[in-house]
């Protein structure tokens, strides 16, 4: 089979869809593998690395597209992609489609074969394509909503870990999975008072296990919900539902009584969100406000 790696074309969107690793094994069992001009660039990957793989560069993206019958992506096909793909092709990629009609019916008029990395799924039901992504996600929710939370970004200006005498941030994580078990623990690293809520009380357990009372667990349910986030700093949405769009746990009126400049960060963005005026943003406008709340929602 021809394999195909295209140059990530989504704002500021830097990852390559295979590494030279990856390329010398698809060689090694017989397989071709082409690569766009500098798909590499972003994560430090030289086209000589691929080459040395076995790979073969070729100097834009239509010609990737082209001469491919399997095409690896990071990301969803964007709308300057649709006319590469044809019929026959199959694409491999993180897809989201639950939130994103207009891919969904490029694919469908296109006769494309869509596989979405975030439904591959080991027969114990977990993903294992989707969940280094939401590592990263979760880890890096912190990060960004701290710096959201600085008063020249909109938010409170409240530090995380606060400092002597000054409470540290309220940090509400909806969702004990894979992202909001890695948000926790980030938040909390960062020294913030951290509260994780989850239906599911076996994951709940799991986290007092492993944090052994260093954050507070809550089952989830309306109620808790509205009282966790209107007492909160920061409110990190990492809701999933495998394949299917995100629930919506935080309504606009719920954020119009939340404190002034607080700050909500939905890993779930990609699954529609589990904020009602969630959104999508990309790295270049990262935020908006909803009320007097700031959104990150890349």
């Amino acid at each position: 089979m021809k394999v195909g790696i295209p140059r990530e074309v989504k704002d500021h969107e830097y990852r390559v869809a295979i590494t030279p690793a990856g390329v010398h094994e698809l060689v090694r069992n017989g397989h071709e593998v082409v690569i766009e001009h500098e798909a590499g660039l972003g994560s430090s990957i030289p086209d000589d690395d691929f080459t040395g793989a076995g790979a073969k560069i070729l100097p834009t993206a239509d010609d990737v597209w082209d001469e491919s019958e399997l095409v690896l992506k990071v990301k969803e096909p964007v709308r300057e992609e649709y006319d590469r793909m044809r019929p026959g092709l199959t694409l491999f990629t993180y897809l989201h489609l639950a939130a994103d009609r207009d891919c969904t019916q490029a694919l469908l008029d296109k006769k494309v074969t869509g596989i979405a990395y975030e439904t591959v799924q080991l027969p114990d039901g977990s993903l294992p394509l989707l969940a280094p992504m939401s590592e990263v996600a979760g880890r890096m929710a912190p990060q960004v909503g701290a710096h959201t939370l600085q008063r020249e970004w909109g938010g409170r200006g409240v530090l995380m870990g606060g400092v002597s005498g000054v409470y540290a941030a309220k940090v509400v994580v909806l969702g004990a999975g894979v992202s909001g078990m890695n948000a926790a623990a980030i938040a909390l690293g960062m020294q913030a008072e951290v509260l994780l809520l989850d239906k599911n009380l076996s994951k709940l357990r799991e986290a007092d296990r492993i944090y052994q009372g260093h954050l507070q667990t809550v089952a989830s349910n309306t109620y808790e919900v509205e009282k966790a986030c209107l007492d909160a700093d920061m409110v990190i949405g990492a809701v999933l539902v495998p394949g299917a769009k995100a629930p919506t746990l935080v309504t606009d009126d719920l954020v119009s009584r939340m404190k002034p400049g607080s700050v909500l960060v939905d890993i779930s963005v990609d699954q529609g969100g589990c904020f009602e005026s969630t959104h999508p943003t990309t790295h270049s406008e990262p935020t908006y406000t909803v009320g007097e709340s700031v959104f990150y929602c890349v």
